[in-house]
């Protein structure tokens, strides 16, 4: 398989990137500081660009089999439109090349998860993180309004524990309190997802 990785220079990018390499994928990373990266320049592409920006997406789309989208804002929690500018550059991206699967990771309580968040997290989702959760919700408009062949993906709040191997995957899962799931976890659900046919034009929610 050959994928495409943004988002690849932080905790569950890496991941994704260890996880391709296993598989035995061709990986290529598009990433703002190519050094951030220089200890896996010889065993995956790594390409300086923006992934904001249509033609440096394009250029690194080409021939490949799908995109996985781990972008985060880090500990920021401030205002941004990071993700919504992501995903319409994904978008004039894929017209351009005809790369249209795609694995992008949002959080649980973005966008149509909301409703079924438990109090603690709605709290949580409406204070802290409103913000940030109101552009991820953007970004997945504008994500659903095209023609790709989407998976959303959607992590209740990770940690940096061992993965488990096992945890539970659907479109709609029962919440209780304040669940978690380590990146480790997240990071082996986004390689399945795109290595196969089952979650296309599918949302899925993953948590312990």
């Amino acid at each position: 398989m050959k994928v495409l990785v943004i988002g690849a220079t932080g905790p569950t990018g890496r991941l994704v990137l260890e996880r391709a390499q296993r598989a035995g994928d061709s990986v290529t990373a598009l990433v703002r500081r190519p050094e951030a990266l220089a200890d896996l320049s010889s065993q995956i592409t790594v390409l300086g660009g923006d992934p904001t920006a249509p033609a440096d997406l394009a250029t690194a789309m080409i021939g490949q089999d799908v995109v996985i989208s781990t972008l985060g804002r880090g500990r920021s929690m401030g205002p941004t439109d990071l993700f919504s500018r992501a995903a319409a550059a994904l978008v004039s991206a894929a017209e351009q090349t005809g790369t249209t699967r795609v694995v992008w990771l949002s959080s649980f309580g973005a966008g149509d998860t909301y409703p079924s968040s438990t109090p603690v997290q709605k709290i949580m989702y409406s204070t802290f993180l409103r913000s940030v959760y109101a552009d991820k919700t953007a970004s997945e408009r504008l994500l659903r309004a095209s023609d790709l062949d989407l998976t959303l993906v959607y992590p209740t709040t990770l940690t940096h524990k061992p993965g488990k191997g096992t945890y539970r995957s659907g479109e709609h899962v029962p919440m209780k309190g304040a669940p978690t799931i380590s990146r480790e976890d997240v990071a082996h659900f986004l390689h399945s997802a795109a290595a196969g046919p089952e979650w296309i034009r599918r949302d899925a929610i993953i948590t312990d």
